[in-house]
């Protein structure tokens, strides 16, 4: 007896730690699969075509990614509270009308006032803010659940673009020096130490996001009401106060992405951000981030963006039709789904001690 137990010994302390290796291996894949991910999308496009692995490619596509970025983010954060932000798409699209038609001239007691574009950018932001205190006041105050509420909210703002526009787009919206009202297209075509604006702009909500999260009582109230809203309210974190926050954050965000897409564009129309609601979830959920709430974080939100964007980009230029491009990122959020759900809910058995 004493013999099998000795020998046991040596042969099941590497059993162990082989399992516990396996173990850990599995976790990093798991964690990391946004990061390697990408890194396979870049190898496999790069193979298949000669002109996707180059820095100009790579810049363009990356302001690509910047909209879906910056409207991920703001998703995220409404995600982390468990909830739901379906109306980004739309409030995007609102936002980059408001933009044109204010770029159009504002008629005021018979004289038509063009206003500096700061001032444009400045009233959309807020534009966008109003639109997700609305939301936040429905799903804090009013309890109504947030896939209804913003789904509401959604035709609202896509219904008040096409009324404004009456189904028409604005076009050259670059101003005229005359007016004052020039350098509309700045953020859409200038770049700064060679990087474009649009990814400038995406960098810095980032930055601020990440520390605001790790930092922050207000990332502390949100991963606390994310994670068990009862509890955190019994902890006295201000949860209502959080859930407005966090739409109204999410709307500025949209206004934000609407402000670059129309300076791409030098044009806005009311159709603009179809579908862009999905993608932005999508970009959170690839990013690691649970729908359930309390778990995500912006640096995996920023690597789905760009599995997203690199992803439909490389699409086009391999000459895929747009239809499977939508396939493919179908299967990618199902994909993502399925991982998020193995890596939340796994609990592996540590290995008996020898």
């Amino acid at each position: 007896m004493t013999e099998t137990s000795l020998s046991a010994g040596p042969s099941g302390a590497p059993r162990a730690r082989s399992t516990l290796h396996d173990i850990e291996i599995g976790r990093l894949l798991l964690e990391g699969r946004a990061f390697f991910a990408l890194i396979v999308i870049v190898a496999v496009f790069s193979a298949l075509s000669p002109y996707y692995f180059s820095l100009g490619n790579f810049l363009t596509m990356a302001s690509h990614v910047a909209i879906y970025g910056i409207l991920a983010i703001g998703m995220l954060l409404v995600i982390l509270n468990g909830g739901i932000d379906l109306s980004v798409g739309s409030t995007l699209g609102l936002s980059g009308v408001i933009a044109g038609f204010l770029m159009q001239g504002v008629t005021i007691g018979g004289v038509i006032l063009y206003p500096p574009v700061w001032v444009v950018a400045v009233l959309t932001c807020l534009l966008g803010g109003l639109v997700g205190l609305v939301n936040g006041v429905l799903v804090a105050r009013f309890k109504v659940p947030a896939f209804v509420a913003t789904l509401g909210v959604m035709y609202v703002a896509r219904g008040v673009a096409l009324l404004i526009t009456n189904g028409l787009t604005y076009n050259n919206l670059g101003g005229r020096a005359a007016l004052g009202n020039t350098g509309f297209n700045w953020l859409g075509f200038n770049h700064l130490f060679g990087v474009p604006i649009g990814v400038m702009v995406l960098a810095v909500v980032a930055l601020v996001g990440n520390l605001a999260l790790a930092r922050t009582a207000f990332g502390r109230w949100l991963y606390a009401s994310g994670g068990n809203e009862r509890a955190a309210e019994l902890a006295g974190v201000p949860v209502r106060r959080v859930q407005v926050s966090v739409y109204v954050l999410s709307g500025i965000c949209a206004a934000a992405a609407g402000l670059i897409l129309s300076s791409q564009l030098t044009s806005a129309g009311p159709t603009a951000g179809l579908s862009y609601e999905l993608t932005a979830i999508a970009a959170v959920v690839v990013g690691g981030a649970a729908l359930t709430g309390g778990r995500g974080t912006i640096r995996g939100t920023l690597l789905g963006a760009f599995v997203i964007g690199f992803l439909s980009d490389g699409l086009v230029i391999i000459g895929i039709s747009s239809y499977w491009q939508t396939v493919f990122t179908g299967a990618v959020i199902v994909l993502a789904v399925l991982l998020n759900k193995v890596q939340y809910t796994r609990r592996p058995k540590r290995p008996a001690a020898a």
